[in-house]
């Protein structure tokens, strides 16, 4: 398999596409390491947990440094734990949007940096989980489509830095139906018409994105760094279509 003898750690890996990944990851032969604040409601099988604050510093390069020492090498960090609720900029006050850019941007800032000299030894890789947020306007999460943004210029940064040892590249998911997609799509009829929307009908499985962090981490994708690979199911049918009076496009 792709990552026999590979180890790897997931941030925010105990739940949704956190733990979509770490099955992926699994299932093609690494040893995973999950972390969050809390302990799964349903576990991984096969992954090990340990409780980590991704934004106490000393925790963080504690948790890496055990890693590391326990399973002998780090190969792979994929830096899935971030989110945000759903809230307009002015029904908040700044500390609580400060703390959306601070799960999103700062802390795998953190990880990477906790990261670094162990995945440089292993010559591995690092996987950031972004969103098509990042290069669109997010009304009702706009601190997070900014951090998404700040994630995808620093992953870029970090490729051109770490090379070659370690290569960095970021998957970018768009809409992931999950056990907390009734909170942002309503029940299945809103998530099935919210799917209906995306050119290939449906939104993402968790699953989908593990597979893209699996290809960035395996040696299949030994020249790919510095790139954001898009897992959004060909993206978003333009509004404008919508509104036009005609679709006749003329004659050649």
């Amino acid at each position: 398999m792709e990552l026999d003898g590979r180890v790897a750690v997931v941030t925010g890996g105990t739940r949704g596409v956190g733990a979509g990944i770490a099955r992926c990851l699994l299932r093609a032969g690494a040893r995973v390491v999950v972390c969050a604040r809390r302990p799964p409601e349903v576990a991984v099988d096969g992954a090990e947990f340990v409780p980590l604050d991704l934004r106490d510093v000393g925790a963080v390069e504690s948790f890496f440094a055990d890693v590391a020492a326990r399973y002998g090498r780090l190969d792979v960090l994929v830096n899935n734990a971030g989110g945000t609720p759903h809230r307009a900029l002015a029904d908040a006050p700044a500390a609580r949007h400060v703390r959306v850019l601070e799960l999103n941007l700062t802390a795998p800032l953190t990880a990477s940096l906790a990261a670094y000299e162990h995945l440089r030894a292993a010559r591995g890789s690092i996987v950031m989980i972004g969103s098509v947020s990042a290069d669109r306007a997010s009304p009702g999460s706009a601190a997070y489509g900014a951090a998404k943004a700040g994630l995808a210029n620093l992953a870029r940064s970090m490729a051109v830095e770490w090379a070659p040892e370690v290569r960095v590249n970021t998957v970018v998911p768009g809409m992931v139906r999950t056990e907390l997609a009734h909170l942002h799509y309503g029940d299945a009829a809103g998530v099935a018409a919210v799917g209906a929307t995306v050119p290939l009908g449906r939104l993402a499985e968790p699953s989908d994105v593990g597979e893209a962090a699996v290809f960035l981490a395996s040696a299949r994708a030994a020249y790919v760094s510095g790139a954001s690979l898009h897992v959004h199911g060909g993206g978003e049918r333009p509004a404008f279509l919508a509104a036009a009076a005609t679709t006749d496009s003329g004659e050649a």
